[in-house]
C-alpha cells in the first residue's frame, strides 16, 4: 500500500514509525513531515491545511490510505474533501471532529447524554463571564472554545486571575477566534489519565493508558504547553476503572455522537480525571495525543494499518487490540524559552545513538534537515522515548537517553513520571 501521513510533529513521527512496521506498507509519504520523519518517509512540501493540494497528491501518487495526524485539518474538514474524491482516509469527518473543535459542543453533549464531567457554564461575551466569576468558588478552569494548540486552558486560583484570563482569551484574543466563546468549569481534583481509542462509528476500542505533563517546568509549574512528557501505562488506571470508563464514558460517547448524526470514525482521545466520585471527562480530542502517541504506539502489538482499515470499514469489533506487557516514558527536549520565545536553527548532535537501539526512540517534533545536518525548528524539538519492563525502568532508560543528544538551549523537565513513585 502507498500511505500518506498528514502532519509534521512527534505524533506523526510515531505514527510513521508504526506504519513502517506494517506488512502492508510499501511507500510512505508525509506532508509536510520533519527532519526525523524524512528518514522513514518521503516528505512532501504541502502544508497540512492545503486540503485540495493534498487530495491532488493522493490521486497522483495512487495513495491507498491517508492518515490525518493533526487537529486543525480534521476540524477544518480534510476528511470530507478526501471522501468526496473517493479517497480512503483515516480520521473523523468535520461534523464529528467538532467534539474537539468546540469545547462548548462537547460539554453540552456530555450533559445531554449523562456522560460524567464537571459543572460548567458557556459564555459568548466577556461581560457575562466576568459577572459569573463574581459568584463562583475558586479555583476554576477557563477553556477557549476552539483549538489553541493545547494551550487554551487556564487554571485560575482567584477571581483576579480568572478576570485576567477572560481578558487574555476574549479581549486580547491570545488564541484568535478560539476565544470568542469561553467555557468556565469547576476545578476537578484527582489523577489525570489519557486514553486513546480506535473508533469505527459504532464500536470503540480503548488503547493502553498514558499520562501527560502539560506545564513547562518541574513540579507542574510554569505555563501550559503542548506537553512536556508522558508515561504509559498509568498505574492509577486500574482494570476496575477501565471497566467503569467503558460503560459510562467510551461507549456512551460513541452512542451519543451516532444519535446526533455525527458518527465518529478515527481516534477519540479521552482526557480523564479520576475523582473521588469516579472517573470524569476533562476533554475530548479527535486524534492521537502528542506526546501520548509516542508512548502508546511503540507498545502496540497490532499492525496499525489493520486496525485503521477496520475503523474505516466498520469492523473494529473483529480486532483483538493488544499491547506489550511493559512500559514507556517520553521526555520532551524543548528549546529553552518554550512556550513563549525561543531560538531555532540550533544544530542537533547525537541522533545516531538511537539507530538500531531496540526500545529507544528519538521522535522528532520541531526539526528541519539542512546542509549542515538536522537543526531545531520549534519549541518542542524531540521526544526521547524508552521502554522498560516497568515504569521505573522505562523512566530511568528515557532520562539516560536524553544525554545521548545535544543542542544549544536544550531544555527538559526532570520529573516526568515522578508520580510513578507514588503509585
Amino acid at each position: 500500500m502507498n500511505i500518506l501521513i498528514v502532519g509534521s510533529g512527534g505524533r506523526e513521527h510515531a505514527i510513521a514509525a508504526s506504519v513502517k512496521k506494517s506488512r502492508k506498507a510499501e511507500k510512505i509519504y508525509c506532508a509536510p513531515g520533519n527532519g526525523g520523519i524524512a528518514e522513514i518517509a518521503e516528505c512532501v512540501n504541502i502544508p497540512a491545511m492545503e486540503f485540495e493540494k493534498l487530495a491532488d497528491f493522493a490521486e497522483e501518487k495512487k495513495i491507498d490510505l491517508t492518515i490525518i495526524g493533526m487537529d486543525d485539518p480534521l476540524v477544518g474538514g480534510i476528511v470530507d474533501v478526501f471522501e468526496e474524491r473517493g479517497l480512503r482516509v483515516f480520521g473523523p469527518e468535520k461534523k464529528a471532529a467538532i467534539i474537539e473543535g468546540s469545547k462548548s459542543f462537547s460539554k453540552d453533549l456530555m450533559k445531554k447524554y449523562g456522560i460524567p464531567t464537571c459543572n460548567y457554564q458557556t459564555f459568548h461575551s466577556p461581560e457575562e463571564a466576568l459577572l459569573y466569576l463574581e459568584k463562583v468558588s475558586y479555583p476554576v478552569v477557563l477553556k477557549a472554545d476552539g483549538l489553541a494548540l493545547g494551550k487554551g486552558v487556564l487554571i485560575c486560583n482567584t477571581q483576579k486571575e480568572a478576570e485576567a484570563g477572560i481578558t487574555t482569551l476574549m479581549l486580547d484574543k491570545q488564541f484568535g477566534d478560539a476565544g470568542n466563546t469561553v467555557v468556565i468549569e469547576d476545578f476537578m481534583t484527582g489523577r489525570e489519565v489519557s486514553v486513546l481509542c480506535f473508533c469505527d462509528g459504532t464500536h470503540i476500542k480503548p488503547m493502553t493508558s498514558a499520562q501527560d505533563h502539560k506545564r513547562a517546568k518541574d513540579g507542574d509549574k510554569g505555563l501550559n504547553t503542548g506537553g512536556m512528557g508522558t508515561f504509559s501505562p498509568s498505574p492509577f488506571y486500574t482494570d476496575e476503572i477501565a471497566k467503569i470508563c467503558e460503560e459510562t464514558i467510551y461507549q456512551p460517547t460513541m452512542n451519543a455522537m451516532k444519535a446526533e448524526g455525527r458518527d465518529f470514525t478515527g481516534i477519540l482521545f479521552v482526557g480523564l480525571m479520576l475523582t473521588a466520585d469516579g472517573p470524569k471527562v476533562l476533554e475530548y480530542n479527535a486524534r492521537f495525543g502528542d506526546p501520548e502517541a509516542q508512548v502508546v504506539l511503540p507498545r502496540m502489538k497490532n499492525d496499525i494499518i489493520d486496525v485503521m482499515e477496520a475503523c474505516i470499514d466498520g469492523t473494529l469489533d473483529k480486532i483483538d487490540l493488544q499491547f506489550e506487557d511493559n512500559a514507556a516514558v517520553c521526555v520532551i527536549l524543548a528549546s529553552d524559552g518554550y512556550p513563549e520565545k525561543y531560538e531555532k536553527g540550533k544544530l542537533i548532535t547525537g541522533l545516531e545513538n538511537f539507530h538500531d537501539k531496540e526500545g529507544y526512540y528519538a521522535f522528532h517534533a520541531g526539526t528541519k534537515r539542512t546542509e549542515d545536518g538536522i537543526v531545531t525548528n520549534g519549541g518542542r524539538v524531540l521526544g526521547i522515548t524508552a521502554k522498560g519492563n516497568d515504569l521505573k525502568e522505562a523512566r530511568k532508560n528515557a532520562y539516560e537517553a536524553t544525554k545521548w543528544v545535544s543542542f544549544e538551549n536544550k531544555y527538559m523537565r526532570n520529573d516526568i513520571g515522578k508520580a510513578i513513585d507514588e503509585a
